[in-house]
């Protein structure tokens, strides 16, 4: 299997998504721009521009007919994905670094930043999808504030008005987002900040990843964590395959001390793990940087 590369950004990649078809991939950077390519190929298909700041999170729905991204312009932006256009604006106090569809595309949930004497807050908004788009409200549907440490990536789950949300401690959780209440956590998840969190294609287990150098699968109902892939370097992502008992992880050392390291000591390789047997069975090699996102082949 011969990778192939795709260039189109001038900074480092904050997040990738595949489309539910998985004939689009689309990618996000430090460079404020967010490409859509074609997978089979790798040819860009067109960009999305409009933030003014580092894009930090996309995602698109299962039609893909909308895209949402969040960015450190404090914005969070509903786009047309077949023309680019953008159909709507949120504005908020301070960064947003995490969105999410729901699975019938009806909801949107972000994270927007613990900074300048804002807390940390989590909002969803519902989509009109009626017309081109553009009708959106400006107020969230639900909105809520953790307590205790702050929430860094979030998903929704099958149970309607249930939420996913992984913390800066290490900690899991499960959210109601009408009352805004904490329904169930586990606290030693992880033993540092998540980095990411990815679901599995029923939503009935979820892989996250940690700089405590671990990736761990957790059931969705109890978040008993089911199994335990532990590396030698910081992870930033970690996705798990949906027809291939795989887990792909990825990471590395941090960018500031990458300069005084070898490539081989930095392990910016993409490692694929058994799902079941907790076993690595290969690494790819190629990245001359710490791995921010990955994504499965559909």
């Amino acid at each position: 299997m011969r990778p192939i590369l795709l260039q189109g950004h001038e900074r480092s990649l904050t997040q990738i998504k595949f489309n539910s078809e998985g004939d689009l991939l689309f990618s996000c950077s430090k460079d404020h721009i967010i490409n859509v390519w074609f997978s089979h190929n790798g040819e860009r298909l067109g960009t999305y521009e409009g933030h003014n700041g580092t894009v930090w999170t996309i995602d698109v729905d299962s039609q893909s007919r909308f895209l949402v991204s969040g960015s450190a312009d404090n914005e969070l932006r509903l786009w047309n994905v077949s023309d680019g256009k953008c159909l709507y604006v949120w504005e908020f106090p301070t960064a947003v670094k995490r969105v999410a569809f729901s699975d019938d595309d009806e909801r949107v949930v972000c994270i927007t930043e613990q900074r300048m004497g804002h807390q940390c807050v989590i909002r969803v908004f519902k989509l009109n999808r009626d017309g081109d788009g553009t009708a959106q409200s400006q107020e969230p549907e639900h909105m809520f504030s953790p307590i205790g440490s702050k929430a860094t990536v979030c998903a929704f789950t099958y149970t309607p008005n249930l939420i996913i949300t992984g913390h800066e401690s290490g900690k899991i959780a499960l959210f109601d987002v009408v009352t805004g209440t904490e329904v169930l956590n586990n606290e030693r998840a992880h033993m540092d900040v998540v980095t990411d969190l990815q679901l599995s294609t029923d939503r009935s287990y979820f892989v996250t990843s940690s700089k405590d150098k671990t990736a761990r699968i957790h059931d969705t109902k109890t978040l008993r964590v089911l199994k335990t892939f532990t590396t030698e370097t910081p992870l930033n992502s970690a996705a798990l395959a949906p027809n291939k008992p795989y887990v792909l992880v990825g990471g590395g050392q941090e960018a500031m001390q990458v300069t005084t390291t070898s490539l081989r000591q930095g392990k910016f390789e993409t490692r694929f793990w058994h799902k079941v047997f907790e076993e690595e069975v290969g690494r790819v090699k190629g990245h001359f940087g710490p791995i921010n996102t990955s994504v499965p082949p559909i």
